[in-house]
């Protein structure tokens, strides 16, 4: 079942909002710390920072970064925002969780640029504003506006993104529900790989690469030789196919599990389709380097030019895309209980 959103009324200064349930039920407390100011709304649980919706200018799209599991350990990839040593500098418009296309009416929304440097034909996603917050114990949410603007500022597409989140034991779960809708004309998401639903993730939970790297050091600069050792490099992928390892890239499947270990924490981070998304089973765009994406839209480069799907929003019309992320600490996740997850997400959301 949905959590009811209540409005309520946003101020520039930092707040928190909370609900708590008037019965004995216990669970985990679900707080809302938002400052207009920073740009940034935090989701706290348990008095520990889970997540945080950021909309900074120079970033161009809208993120929920860092994500941080039960435990308390970071998932995300510090760079660009905060570089950690050890980790790589590469694409450097991968930062945290977000969701956005390559080729949008041929402007580019995926690789448009990062803290302040703007790719000439990127387009931008402007945060408009925060509708609805609602905390509570177990389950929180909030409802975010956004707009895609093409390099002059004109709107292409209008955005409504319902964000749920839950916290159960060692669970961490995001449910994030997408409306894009068109304006007076069709808006054509052209096919490419360069897409949909992404989160990049913390060095530890890459996958192990013969080939040498370059990472930061200390001082956040690329350091003079690349790196081959793969130490505490320890991720691995898994679809519900079977698929596993490198060889997901490019393949459907209804959902993705991306594991491995930071310290002596096992992490398990899935990301699920939905029934009724486009393209389901979704394409994932999922690398070694650390990039776990789903692209619904992007048939080509996954099938060698067999399948093609130009995906099109007639004027005035809606697509809802609508994707589970959930983060485990301390164990893995099994096939069983991660089919669990995504049969409920299937039934919640329609």
């Amino acid at each position: 079942m949905k959590v009811q959103l209540i409005p309520i009324v946003l101020l520039s200064v930092a707040l928190s909002v909370t609900c708590v349930n008037s019965g004995k039920e216990k669970g985990s407390s679900i707080v809302f710390q938002n400052n207009e100011a920073e740009k940034r709304l935090e989701v706290i649980m348990d008095g520990k920072l889970f997540t945080a919706f950021c909309w900074p200018d120079d970033v161009y799209k809208p993120i929920l970064y860092p994500v941080n599991t039960s435990a308390g350990t970071t998932v995300t990839r510090g760079f660009p925002l905060n570089p950690r040593e050890g980790e790589r500098n590469d694409h450097i418009h991968q930062a945290g969780i977000w969701l956005n296309y390559g080729n949008v009416n041929g402007y580019d929304f995926w690789g448009n640029g990062h803290r302040g440097v703007k790719e000439p034909e990127g387009g931008v996603i402007k945060h408009l504003r925060i509708d609805k917050i609602v905390g509570g114990t177990g389950t929180g949410s909030f409802v975010s506006v956004e707009s895609w603007l093409d390099p002059g500022g004109k709107e292409i597409v209008s955005e409504e993104t319902e964000y749920h989140f839950t916290a159960k034991g060692s669970i961490r779960i995001i449910d994030r529900i997408t409306t894009l809708t068109a304006g007076d004309t069709a808006v054509l998401f052209k096919d490419t790989k360069e897409g949909m639903f992404g989160i990049r993730v913390a060095r530890q939970l890459e996958l192990p690469s013969d080939e040498g790297v370059t990472l930061l050091d200390a001082m956040g600069n690329p350091s003079a030789e690349k790196d081959s050792s793969n130490e505490g490099v320890s991720g691995d992928y898994r679809s519900s196919e079977g698929v596993t390892g490198l060889s997901v890239w490019g393949t459907r499947a209804k959902w993705m599990d991306l594991f491995g270990v930071i310290g002596n924490e096992k992490i398990s981070i899935v990301v699920c389709d939905h029934p009724l998304n486009p393209g389901y089973p979704t394409y994932w765009h999922a690398r070694g380097y650390g990039l776990f994406s789903a692209n619904p839209l992007g048939w080509t480069d996954f099938t060698k030019g067999n399948e093609v799907l130009n995906f099109t929003i007639p004027a005035k019309k809606s697509a809802t895309f609508r994707y589970r992320i959930i983060i485990s600490s301390g164990v893995y996740l099994t096939d069983s209980e991660i089919n669990l997850y995504m049969d409920n997400f299937s039934k919640e959301y329609k």
